[in-house]
């Protein structure tokens, strides 16, 4: 069974319906890592958009059970018209978030200065 949660906030009200501009999104796996994305498309964001993980590298922290029943969760952090504008605030997220630091998320870029040690 696969499952989607989709976060619904910042939805615009377009003629005929629901329809988002530009956006930041956030997907949440099993096991607590994230993955801060941004879908500037032409025509806006679809919903059928997740982003451009590395499903190998998610793959590899799993088992095949816990693959046969897999639910990921994605969030939509931030709206805009403005392509630019989504740009900056997706590395503002990834780096708020620590989702480019391997412990806690899958993002690759930007990269992390250093891996963080603790004591």
């Amino acid at each position: 069974m696969h499952v989607l949660e989709l976060g619904l906030r910042g939805i615009q009200m377009a003629a005929g319906g629901r329809k988002f501009t530009y956006v930041v999104y956030k997907i949440t796996f099993p096991n607590g890592k994230i993955y801060i994305g941004k879908d500037i498309g032409r025509g806006g964001h679809s919903i059928r958009y997740f982003g451009s993980w590395s499903a190998s590298l998610v793959e590899s922290e799993f088992t095949k059970d816990q693959l046969m029943d897999f639910t990921i969760r994605r969030e939509i952090l931030f709206e805009s018209p403005d392509r630019v504008e989504v740009s900056k605030k997706e590395i503002e997220f990834i780096i708020s978030t620590k989702a480019n630091d391997p412990r806690y998320g899958y993002n690759r870029t930007p990269r992390l200065a250093a891996p963080l040690v603790e004591r």
